[in-house]
């Protein structure tokens, strides 16, 4: 699966994407559909993701919402910076025990040293699972 990224991303950034997300990401099944800074999506599948009684787990949500807040804010801060995630909470409003689920990322605000974004994780009828908010701290890095 191709991800659609932004035309002028800056190598080492694209370099940083490469491996899918991160471990972890790549474990939970996480794709990534498209990436920048205003606007991210990536989808998870159910299976493999459940707690015990066979429902989506609350933090898988959060993993996928902090995946694409991160890579989202990641974007905006360039290659010069690293997204660190300094505050994330999560309501979950329903539930899922199969199929995949689609995270929509959206900035609330896009700032030199602080990015939020939003992220509302959906079923694929388009239902409402949750909503995650996340916080980013820039860090420069060179």
């Amino acid at each position: 699966m191709t991800v659609k990224l932004p035309a002028d991303l800056h190598p080492d950034l694209i370099a940083r994407f490469r491996d899918g997300g991160g471990p972890l990401a790549n474990k939970m099944g996480i794709e990534f559909l498209e990436l920048g800074a205003d606007y991210s999506v990536a989808r998870m599948p159910v299976e493999g993701n459940t707690q015990v009684v066979g429902l989506l787990h609350g933090g898988a949500h959060v993993v996928l919402g902090e995946s694409l807040g991160s890579l989202s804010a990641a974007v905006h801060g360039g290659h010069e910076h690293v997204a660190v995630g300094i505050e994330i909470n999560a309501s979950h409003s329903r539930s899922v025990t199969s199929g995949w689920v689609t995270g929509t990322c959206r900035a609330i605000s896009l700032g030199r040293t602080l990015c939020t974004h939003e992220i509302v994780v959906t079923d694929d009828d388009g239902n409402r699972l949750s909503t995650v908010r996340m916080t980013n701290y820039l860090k420069k890095i060179r």
